[in-house]
Formats: structure tokens, sequence, C-alpha cells
């Protein structure tokens, strides 16, 4: 779910609202590429990064602390942005220094820091985590050709592992096609297949040489499910599970192969298709690879924000390619790629190994049906910051979820602005 749906604010015509939506929707993917404070002070009764706590509970607001700060913040980012709710969790090396709910879910259920979300592109640094955990096990050489794996891939033998987990493999990205895009505005509930998903994608031509260039493309993630899955001999939901969610203490993370959600859930609503109606139980199939269609609590998205974002499941090498994985000084518009698809990375703003860097910060931000999502990981200050929102009738098109999480950067990691 690198992406949500939830473009095209108002009541609009199917037509003018698909446009929007594919236009919005390569923006906000293809913007994150283009973060001498003080130290922080964390609650001490927190829970350290090798013990997380079991329940995903508030943070007590002591006057003039900074879990009040944080709260403040929250409730007034939902209230300028029209938002339903906000859950929110800041740690400073692993220890909380705030969790907050506001809002409510449905009319007259408040919104609670348990509840879960979908965790969208937050999925994406797990898959690309395994892959180099697998090439850390010396199981796997990240510049082979995904042929290997999977023989009938169209340009297989000349796109590499590497390639799918940067982006640059060149592959036509099917959630910015028109066809698909109606497809899906006319049945948000349908079950998409890898095979129905990928075939959009190659059924286009590349738009560069594999490992030219840079462009986002959902069906990169799709295909690196698929081939973990070959690589291991193990189920992508059964492959995630032992190899992050068990170690990392990720216990309200897991994947679904429908629509369901674990309870409590924060519900979504969207005016994508015109009325502002409920999106929760849209079918999110076409997000990523069966087996890492996920759910979370925002206190497992914040875990999964520092550890992902100090490399703890991997080698110093492996972190090192997380971060860099060839992408910086690759990209750019070229006679064949357009500029609002090809983007050049630059050591300030680039693609990492399905991760984006910028301006001192690691994360993803995945949007989908009325959900936004902020995973954020601030090196120089240990700081993580997690932040979902479900938007309201009369709130701003995109990620609102970045403009909580940017409000609380400034609050917590002055100096250091997220996405600016």
């Amino acid at each position: 779910m690198s992406a949500r749906r939830t473009r095209a604010g108002g009541a609009q015509s199917a037509t003018m609202t698909r446009t929007r939506r594919a236009g919005l929707l390569a923006a906000a993917l293809l913007a994150l590429v283009s973060a001498g404070a003080p130290a922080l002070s964390a609650t001490p009764s927190g829970p350290s990064a090798a013990h997380p706590q079991r329940a995903c509970a508030p943070t007590p607001e002591a006057p003039g602390g900074r879990a009040a700060e944080v709260a403040r913040i929250v409730r007034k980012a939902r209230a300028d942005l029209g938002l339903n709710a906000v859950l929110a969790k800041a740690t400073v090396h692993g220890r909380d220094v705030a969790t907050t709910a506001v809002g409510e879910s449905m009319t007259g259920v408040p919104a609670t820091t348990d509840m879960h979300v979908r965790s969208g592109g937050v999925a994406i640094p797990y898959l690309t985590g395994v892959l180099l955990q697998l090439v850390d096990e010396g199981r796997v050489d990240l510049d082979a050709p995904v042929a290997r794996w999977l023989p009938r891939l169209p340009h297989g033998d000349r796109i590499t592992l590497r390639m799918l987990g940067s982006s640059t493999s060149g592959l036509y990205d099917y959630v910015t096609d028109p066809g698909f895009l109606a497809a899906l505005h006319d049945d948000p509930f349908r079950q998409w297949t890898p095979r129905e998903l990928v075939a959009v994608s190659t059924g286009e031509p590349l738009w560069y040489e594999p490992g030219t260039n840079w462009n986002y493309s959902h069906a990169n993630f799709v295909i690196l499910g698929a081939a973990l899955e070959k690589i291991t001999g193990t189920r992508l939901d059964r492959l995630l599970q032992q190899r992050v969610f068990h170690p990392l203490g990720l216990r309200e993370t897991r994947n679904s192969f429908t629509p369901e959600m674990p309870q409590p859930v924060l519900h979504a609503f969207t005016t994508e298709r015109g009325a502002y109606e409920e999106s929760t139980y849209w079918n999110p199939s076409w997000t990523i690879a069966p087996g890492a269609v996920l759910t979370s609590d925002i206190c497992d998205v914040a875990r999964s924000a520092q550890a992902i974002g100090t490399g703890e499941l991997l080698s110093p090498e492996s972190y090192r390619t997380l971060l860099d994985p060839g992408t910086v000084g690759k990209g750019g518009p070229t006679a064949t790629c357009p500029a609002t698809v090809c983007r050049a990375q630059t050591e300030d703003a680039h693609y990492g190994l399905g991760v984006v860097v910028k301006d001192g910060w690691i994360f993803q931000n995945p949007l989908f049906s009325g959900y936004g999502e902020v995973m954020a990981y601030l090196p120089a200050k240990g700081l993580a910051i997690a932040v979902a929102t479900a938007v309201g009738p009369e709130s701003p098109a995109g990620n609102t979820a970045q403009a909580v999480a940017s409000r609380i950067a400034a609050a917590l990691a002055p100096g250091h602005p997220l996405f600016a």
C-alpha cells in the first residue's frame, strides 16, 4: 500500500476523480525523493528496544512534559486538517516519549492507541530487509537476475533483485494506469491477483534500460514478494513472521489474504468516488505482494521505524546498502521518461532499498483509501515517529499524516525538518 487512493477530494465526475487520483498518487510517491538540536529526553519508564511494551497504551500527559506537548500538537493538527482521527507515537532510542490518539474512529467511538490500521508501504522495507538478510547469509546475490526464480517474468533476465528493491527496474507503475484505476474505482472490493497486477506493468514498454534510471512502480514489490517465496521456499506471510515480526516483537502486525482487519479498528472514510463513504474494508490486494498486505497498530509502526532506521536486523554492510543501493546519482527525465516519472536521486533525497532517505530522515509514507500514515526515523537523534490519520469530508488531498508528523518533528527535533 505504498499509496492511498483517497486523492480525488470532492464530488467530481468519475473521470476527473480517476485522473486527479493518478496525478496526485504519482506526485505523492515521486515527491519523496526530489532531514544542532538539543538532546531529547525520553520517559524513563517506557519500553526498551529489546522489550517493547505489549499493550499500545497512551502515555500519561504530565503538565509541561513531552507527551503533553505532542498530544497538544496532534489535537491542533486534527482540527486544522479536519481529520476524523489521529494516532501518533514518538520514541527516542526505543523509549517512549508520547503515544496518543485523538478524534473518533466512527461517530461516538473514540479513537484509541491500540486501534489497527493498514500498514501499506511500511511493508516494503520488511521485504527488502528480508532480501538483505538473505544476502548476509550468502544465500542470494543482489545482482542476480530475477529470472533465476521467476523464469516467465517479462524482462526478468534484465531485472535484478537490487533493481526491484531500489525501484530502478524501469517497470511501468500499474497504479497510474487509466484502465486499472477505472476498474479499481468501479469495484473497490475486487480481489486482484499478482498475475493481473504485473501484467498491467509488463504490458507496457519499460521506461528505460533496467538499472539506468529511477521511477516508482508498485510492480517491483509484487514481484519481489514472489521472488522471496521462490528463494526461500517459504510462504511470504510466514517468512515475514519468522524474520521480522517475531524478532522485533511486532505482536500486532499481521497479514491478511482478505480485507479483514483485527479489532479494534480505526475506520476510514473517503470522498474518492464522489460521495463521502466508508472505505475501511476496501480490498487492499492490489497494493503489494500477497502475504505482505498488513495491518498494524501505531506502536508496532514506531518500533519498525526504529528497527529499520538503525538496521537492527542487518549487517553493517547491508544497512549501508539499505540506505543507498546505488540510486544516488541516478535518475532524471529522458526522451522516453518524463520528469513526472523519472526523478533525479541525490545524496540528500533519494530512494534506498525500499525506504526514502531525505534530509537525514529514513521513512515510508503510505496512503490508502482514507488512511494516511508515516513511519520515520532520524538517526541523528534516535527519534522514531509514527502517525496514522483518518480523513474527514473536508480534509485536504494527499497524505495528511505527513503534516502531523512534520509538526511533531519540529517540536522534538528542531533543525531537522521532516517533509520540508
